[in-house]
């Protein structure tokens, strides 16, 4: 079954109640895996384009970079890609490029012969030629020291590179996969990451919209983490009070997914009961102490009020009654700013998304 047909049948509305089910989650719930332990869960359009992305890019070859906040699931969207590609039985390796030193990432990459530096005693097989013929995916690249550059452009380019301490060049056939939550485009303008490296890496970018951004799932995944971890722990939770659906929908979750998770966590650490126990004011203070009524910058000012006004507009750019007529701008203008702004054009993605689900009901052609 195809992503978007799996996710996009299910976008019926769930209200955010209290629930108690015994052996299912609410009804509408996704996993495009359809397995319990998936946390590509939702049900709202911003993961349905996002998975429309994925469906008509993972099929090829091609060089895919993932760009989101901290804690959104960039690394599950990266297994989807390779879970859904020709190379789904070959290997899928991952390097975190911020968690390793930089004097240390050519040879975590590439590798190194006996003897290329002092601690070097044996032969190490880098991160390339381990994922051959399979995938690679490059958490954090934007880490990735600019010295080290060059050659992971040759290597992305020509697929070949030569070990550390090694004359012999190694030829693979590995695709890669990178993800960042930076802002690759201003530290290309400030020259902390190469231009030309960045346009290799951003043949097909995909934007992960932040959980603030997809309310309608926050139930949803809420739930999946309650089965998961009462599961773990060896609990029975069937009913998450209403009152604490709505406190985890008005919270802004600023560290997406990976706080919800942790959230619920340690709720059904604490609950004995069959309800689960996460009383509303604790994410109430939570919320107070992450946004103590700051002042936001320019920037985040300028992107805050261009997503209103494209909500209010219904992501509707042009003509009389658009977002760029609200805003007073010419529409290429508004384009521009939401590309530099990060902002993508979702309507336009969910319409792909919903064109690819009709084709594929109607099937081949005679």
């Amino acid at each position: 079954m195809r992503i978007s047909n799996y996710v996009t049948e299910h976008l019926e509305r769930t209200p955010a109640t209290g629930w108690r089910d015994r052996d299912a989650p609410p009804p509408g719930g996704v996993s495009i895996w359809g397995r319990a332990d998936s946390e590509l869960v939702g049900q709202s359009r911003a993961l349905a384009e996002v998975l429309a992305q994925v469906e008509m890019v993972a099929p090829t070859d091609s060089t895919v970079l993932i760009v989101g906040e901290t804690g959104t699931g960039k690394e599950l969207l990266a297994r989807a890609l390779h879970n859904f590609s020709s190379r789904r039985e070959q290997p899928f390796v991952k390097v975190n490029c911020a968690a390793i030193p930089g004097g240390l990432l050519e040879s975590e990459l590439f590798g190194h012969e006996r003897g290329a530096f002092t601690s070097a005693v044996s032969q190490r097989i880098g991160r390339f030629e381990l994922a051959h013929p399979g995938t690679l995916f490059l958490d954090e690249v934007g880490d990735i020291p600019l010295e080290l550059q060059p050659k992971l452009l040759r290597v992305l380019q020509e697929q070949e590179f030569e070990r550390l301490g090694s004359a012999r060049t190694l030829h693979v056939d590995v695709r890669v996969v990178a993800a960042t939550h930076r802002d690759l485009v201003q530290m290309v303008e400030n020259h902390e990451f190469r231009g030309d490296l960045y346009y290799r890496l951003n043949v097909f970018p995909i934007m992960v919209p932040p959980l603030r951004d997809r309310r309608e799932d926050v139930s949803l995944l809420a739930w999946h983490f309650v089965r998961k971890y009462s599961q773990r722990m060896n609990k029975s939770i069937n009913h998450i009070p209403e009152e604490t659906t709505e406190a985890l929908n008005r919270y802004h979750w600023p560290g997406n997914i990976r706080e919800l998770q942790n959230v619920m966590e340690r709720a059904v650490i604490l609950t004995r009961g069959s309800t689960l126990n996460l009383p509303a004011e604790k994410l109430e203070r939570a919320h107070a102490v992450n946004h103590p009524n700051r002042c936001l910058t320019l920037r985040e000012a300028e992107r805050e009020h261009i997503l209103r006004t494209l909500d209010e507009t219904e992501w509707v750019i042009g003509g009389a009654h658009g977002a760029a007529a609200r805003l007073g701008v010419p529409r290429t203008s508004l384009i521009y700013r939401m590309q530099k702004l990060g902002i993508p054009g979702r309507r336009a993605m969910y319409l792909a998304c919903a064109q690819s689900r009709a084709m594929a009901r109607l099937g081949p052609r005679a």
